[in-house]
């Protein structure tokens, strides 16, 4: 497991049964920039990928 991975685990564990819009995530993630600021590129790259996962052309 990489150290990563226990964030993703513990939302998992803490948030797994919730729904929410991406609308919510993209806010989610832009007040976590703007406290964090040292880590929009890679917010930034999970964002694109996100939002590209369906595009067939990245294949």
């Amino acid at each position: 497991m990489y150290f990563t991975d226990r964030g993703i685990e513990e939302l998992d564990a803490r948030r797994g049964d919730e729904t929410v819009t991406l609308s919510w995530v993209s806010e989610q993630l832009r007040a976590f920039v703007d406290l964090n600021p040292e880590f929009e590129i890679p917010v930034e790259r999970l964002a694109t990928w996100l939002a590209r996962l369906d595009d067939e052309d990245d294949e």
